[in-house]
């Protein structure tokens, strides 16, 4: 009997010793081009679970990447693109509310970044983001000029991991600290290349339908 109590006790030491470690947020973006899949952090709470809410709700199936620029990003989020007549502006839409920026010097323009879309800073001085709206970057290689530059603009450092990202891979490093970055592409970044790469019309929206459908990865 004493033996067994003593058994049981370390077991229960054991176990409540065992670290937590948090689950990372995943989700697929599926599109004609392959699949992109998606970490989202932590450290951007409220960008994180709205994300995830919408997905769940499946918001964001059938919707279109309406904007794609070449060296730039591809963007997407914008519920009046379902179904959206040829030749249609879009860009305006949304569930209805914003979400306030979390900005975080360490989540960064890299290529791959998932950030938030927002309006312009004359009518939304506080940065906030759309509620549904994002975008993807593609970017390109920064000099180390032009990094010195926008660390001086916006008032960071950048670390030499950052930079030499940045001068690697590439991003955007100019919207810094000026959009909200909420995640990252972890697998399928040539799909990113594939979509920028389609042919566009005036307003940048593809000639051809780029769709989306997404789903959380349990």
């Amino acid at each position: 009997m004493s033996s067994c109590a003593i058994n049981k006790n370390k077991s229960t030491k054991t176990d409540k010793s065992k670290p937590m470690v948090p689950k990372e947020s995943l989700v697929d973006i599926t599109t004609d081009y392959g699949v992109m899949r998606v970490k989202l952090y932590d450290e951007t709470p409220k960008h994180r679970d709205n994300f995830l809410k919408l997905v769940k709700e499946g918001y964001y199936d059938g919707l279109l990447f309406h904007r794609v620029i070449n060296g730039f990003m591809v963007q997407g989020g914008d519920p009046q693109s379902k179904n959206a007549a040829p030749g249609t502006m879009l860009g305006n839409g949304g569930p209805g509310y914003t979400i306030p920026a979390e900005f975080n010097p360490a989540r960064f323009h890299k290529k791959g970044a998932l950030a938030a879309a927002r309006m312009g800073d004359q009518v939304n001085p506080n940065k906030e983001s759309s509620g549904s709206q994002f975008y993807i970057v593609q970017g390109k290689p920064a000099s180390e000029q032009e990094l010195t530059m926008t660390q001086q603009r916006i008032n960071i450092t950048y670390t030499p991991e950052q930079r030499q990202v940045y001068t690697t891979a590439g991003g955007t490093p100019f919207l810094d600290m000026g959009y909200t970055v909420f995640g990252e592409v972890v697998s399928g970044l040539e799909v990113i290349d594939k979509i920028a790469a389609v042919q566009t019309q005036p307003g940048d929206r593809p000639v051809q339908d780029v769709k989306m459908t997404m789903k959380i990865v349990e």
